[in-house]
């Protein structure tokens, strides 16, 4: 996407890579919306603490990193003996993939990059096919999230009010994003829309991130409190609702996603409103049979007690809004179960969730 500072406009990925450093590059997601800066990731540590600590967040965009990661960590590596270096590239994929638990696409990513560099017969050809396995799976990013644009694009009509959570769009992804992809390919076909993006506490990623980058792009929104939603949706001001998903179950249709889109798919099911959910072939995960075998992320507590911000100075300050001696509960993400989702919005077209398994073949899955 463009990205306009100041008077200067230029297109930027949220994750990229420097392969004269060997570094990630990656957008400081936490700045935003108030400070614009791409910060450097000099080894695979930083790359999965950056991960973990939401520098870069969002199912595309981590998945981008831990791939980026994984060819980094490999040709941080010196030496000829094949063994060690194996050894070595497990202990930089279990660093990665620990980072953070609830999200499929990392393992995903770093899965088709060692298929890749296993093709090669020495350490060095192994560490160039890693990188560009790395590269090909950003592009690939891309490109699926400008498919589901494509085919998302439909359901957004003129005059529409849609109701987004949290952020899946480029910012979480390496460009375009997911739940966004319609909203920018109908404004390019001309059409006028608005759109509430939810608040999405407690890291308040829709009003940070999401309205950050609808006003980059120049399309009518407000942001609501997360509490809103039911409201505006019982007086018919909400007219479809499309979010993202961290891991998508193939074999039932179960989404995951920021907390507080369960919620949100019981209220457009109380108001017969159409709920769609946006995802790249890497957020399906093709194995696990059940919601509940999907390991919830339990964040830190002081998400939920307080509140970061910019203070009078422009810098980034925490602030405790809870009671003092109060503590928190603070699971990242939750499971809806199909029969409350529309659609899955995917690169190959629009399924209903309970048919991703029997067009697994066309979304790409392998025996």
């Amino acid at each position: 996407m463009n990205v306009t500072v100041g008077r200067c406009t230029r297109h930027y990925r949220t994750v990229a890579f420097d392969s004269r450093k060997n570094s990630v590059l990656l957008i400081e997601q936490r700045l935003l919306p108030h400070q614009f800066e791409v910060v450097a990731a000099r080894d695979f540590c930083e790359t999965a603490q950056a991960i973990k600590d939401m520098i870069v967040r969002g199912a595309g965009a981590i998945g981008a990193t831990a791939a980026y990661g994984l060819a980094q960590g490999a040709r941080a590596f010196r030496g000829r003996d094949l063994v060690k270096f194996s050894r070595h590239l497990e202990t930089v994929y279990r660093t990665l993939k620990a980072a953070r638990p609830t999200a499929v696409d990392p393992a995903n990513a770093m899965a088709a990059v060692r298929a890749a560099l296993n093709k090669g017969e020495t350490v060095e050809e192994r560490q160039a096919l890693a990188l560009a396995a790395a590269e090909e799976f950003a592009n690939d990013n891309v490109n699926h999230c400008q498919a589901i644009g494509r085919h998302g694009a439909p359901l957004i009509r003129e005059g529409m009010n849609i109701l987004t959570h949290c952020n899946a769009g480029w910012l979480a992804f390496v460009d375009v994003g997911t739940a966004t992809a319609p909203l920018y390919a109908a404004q390019a076909q001309g059409r006028k829309f608005h759109v509430f993006c939810d608040e999405t506490r407690p890291r308040a990623q829709g009003a940070t991130l999401t309205a950050w980058e609808l006003a980059q792009q120049k399309i009518s929104h407000q942001i609501i409190a997360d509490n809103a939603a039911g409201h505006l949706m019982q007086r018919g001001e909400i007219d479809l609702v499309i979010v993202g998903s961290d891991r998508t179950l193939g074999r039932t249709g179960e989404v995951t996603n920021k907390i507080g889109t369960y919620t949100k798919a019981v209220l457009a099911d109380r108001h017969r409103i159409p709920f769609y959910v946006a995802v790249p072939i890497s957020t399906i995960d093709w194995k696990l049979s059940s919601g509940r075998d999907i390991p919830i992320e339990e964040r830190h507590g002081s998400e939920v007690l307080g509140a970061w911000g910019v203070n009078q100075r422009g810098r980034r300050e925490y602030v405790r809004v809870a009671n003092p001696s109060s503590d928190a509960r603070n699971p990242g993400f939750d499971v809806t179960p199909p029969d409350l989702i529309t659609g899955i919005i995917t690169t190959e077209g629009i399924f209903k969730p309970t048919g991703l398994w029997s067009n697994r073949r066309k979304l790409g899955y392998k025996d």
